[in-house]
């Protein structure tokens, strides 16, 4: 199993030409494209989650890794896929309407990959009734929404007013994240869960689908 160790360490390192090589030649040795993925790939995002976490790596090097590891899911995908492979679960993802800030948003969803979860990301300035589309056509687990502004914040409560109103909010768990926001600020409009940051809103996520 050390090739796996090997892909877990480059994704660390950030070296996107040498993942998909060790994939391949995981593939060749007749490594399944789950332990692959769950021991080479997850097991180096998550090092770099962590490290994250604490405050010894910063976005940019987030990002690289990120890039590593989707270097080597690509070449799994199509075999994940027909062995069947189920996500942990599926988190629909945007900026909402009014703001145009991803960053952050961008760095929850590859960690949210990175971890094994399916993620569609619906981009930024996304109104309700998109949320709401999508988060019934892909019968989504959770929903995280993402706002940088104290005047875009506030459009938060009206998507989960509507989801309450469609009968979806018992379906799937609501989290949000963003600099302005707070825990009391989700508590007040009944989100299920606020992170601070793009690692806690993995954790956060892992949390409320295993209770």
């Amino acid at each position: 199993m050390e090739i796996l160790e090997e892909i877990a360490a480059e994704i660390e390192k950030g070296d996107p030409a040498s993942v998909p090589a060790l994939t391949e030649k995981a593939l060749s040795q007749d490594i399944s494209a789950q332990d692959i993925l769950n021991k080479g790939l997850v097991a180096g995002m998550d090092t770099i989650s962590e490290r994250f976490k604490k405050g010894e790596i910063f976005i940019p090097e987030v990002l690289i890794a990120a890039k590593a590891m989707k270097a080597g899911m690509e070449i799994i995908k199509p075999l994940l896929a027909e062995s069947k492979v189920e996500a942990k679960g599926k988190v629909v993802i945007g900026t909402v309407k009014g703001d145009l800030h991803d960053i952050g948003k961008n760095i929850v969803a590859m960690l949210l990959e990175g971890s094994g979860y399916e993620v569609i990301d619906l981009g930024n300035d996304v109104p309700k009734e998109k949320f709401l589309e999508q988060v019934e056509k892909e019968r989504a687990n959770v929903l995280g929404m993402s706002a940088l502004l104290t005047t875009t914040m506030t459009y938060m409560r009206e998507v989960i007013e509507s989801l309450e109103k469609a009968g979806l909010k018992q379906k799937v768990k609501v989290i949000i994240g963003g600099a302005p926001l707070t825990y009391s600020f989700a508590e007040q409009i009944k989100a299920d869960g606020y992170a601070p940051d793009a690692a806690s809103a993995v954790d956060l996520v892992k949390d409320l689908l295993n209770q």
